[in-house]
């Protein structure tokens, strides 16, 4: 993992301004920003890794828990929550047993609940990875889920 690190930090320059960048990258790369990852960048730009770690807790985008392959974000702002975020909560604890801010054990997949997606109009509204998902009901969920089990290789 060192050399995909590396590879990822050293095309920005050596300056604490290009931190959060370089750790968005590792987000992307390994679903979290690895303990090795933090260390790495505080020697390529020569700051305390304290200073990498505040960063990485206060920004909410950023993890230092792996996570899964398929992350499922479900809005619970006040339209969803209306029209039935809590239902779903519960559904996909039945369905892949897990918690917001758990992942699935076979690490498929983890739950995320967000404030809003901006999406009040098409309520209540599911993102896994990058696919929106509008006017979701306990009835789809099972079969918007087994969709990600059968291309996870």
């Amino acid at each position: 993992m060192t050399e995909e690190i590396l590879s990822l930090i050293t095309k920005y320059p050596k300056e604490l301004r290009y931190a959060l960048a370089a750790m968005q990258d590792m987000q992307r790369q390994f679903k979290h920003v690895p303990r090795e990852g933090i260390e790495l960048l505080a020697q390529h730009i020569g700051c305390k890794t304290a200073q990498l770690y505040s960063m990485a807790t206060f920004y909410k985008a950023l993890s230092l828990d792996a996570k899964g392959k398929h992350i499922i974000k479900l809005c619970d702002g006040t339209a969803c929550h209306i029209r039935g975020a809590n239902q779903l909560i519960d559904g996909i604890e039945r369905l892949l047993g897990i918690a917001p801010g758990e992942t699935s054990q076979d690490g498929l997949f983890s739950l995320e609940l967000v404030n809003c997606l901006g999406s009040c109009a098409i309520a209540p509204v599911m993102v896994v990875d990058e696919t929106y998902y509008s006017k979701v009901t306990l009835e789809k969920l099972p079969e918007i889920i087994d969709a990600y089990r059968e291309v996870t290789p």
